[in-house]
């Protein structure tokens, strides 16, 4: 081969390893493009390892306003990157429905072991802990409920985030809940609502859920 023809083939090397970055950022562009125009269900057509109802599009919980059962605002961008498992409760009541969810999110928590503080819960209601009846005679334990919910979150729920949202952010977050009672959620670090589970999820379909979100993020 003369030098030429390698100079020739050097020229083709170095164009074929400079086109192919280009080339997939093209295409991850393009691609990105229909999908967020709504013309690509990426998720549809790849489809997903997840056990949860994926909330689409997703909600960022800091688009309604939260505070503390104090009055203290509260913002989820101010917290520490987490994911969170949200257990949404209206009416001013804690029924059996919402003191199984409580109880399944907290066994949840726990059964993630050493991952146990890569994740926490949160309470929301529109009335707080303190105006909220808890209308239950037994927990689902089978052990006599507390007087007041207050006291029940308190004793049972130690860790737990009591929020109040303002009216009308229940059916702006967390519109799945009206219809399915059980639905409870889980938001990602940056406070995105990103996925939904009722009493039809099972226990160990969640936790591998949160397995899988764990090891795959940084946070």
């Amino acid at each position: 081969m003369d030098n030429t023809d390698r100079r020739t083939n050097n020229r083709m090397v170095l164009l074929l390893i400079a086109g192919v970055p280009v080339t997939i950022i093209l295409g991850a562009t393009w691609l990105w493009y229909f999908v967020v125009r709504g013309d690509l269900d990426l998720v549809g057509i790849l489809g997903t390892a997840n056990r949860g109802v994926l909330v689409q599009p997703p909600r960022q919980i800091d688009e309604s306003v939260l505070h503390e059962p104090n009055g203290t605002n509260f913002r989820y961008a101010d917290l520490e990157p987490k994911w969170t498992m949200v257990i949404p409760g209206t009416g001013g009541h804690c029924d059996t429905i919402c003191e199984n969810n409580l109880y399944i999110t907290r066994q949840i928590h726990i059964g993630l072991g050493k991952d146990f503080n890569r994740l926490r819960r949160f309470y929301v209601s529109e009335t707080g802990p303190d105006n909220t009846r808890l209308t239950v005679q037994a927990l689902s334990d089978n052990r006599p409920a507390p007087a007041s919910f207050a006291t029940f979150l308190a004793d049972e729920h130690r860790g737990l985030q009591p929020l109040v949202i303002e009216p009308g952010g229940m059916d702006k977050l967390f519109s799945e809940y009206r219809a399915q009672p059980s639905s409870w959620y889980l938001v990602d670090p940056a406070g995105w609502i990103m996925m939904s589970y009722n009493e039809d999820i099972s226990y160990k379909d969640v936790i591998a859920d949160l397995k899988f979100l764990l090891k795959n993020s940084g946070d």
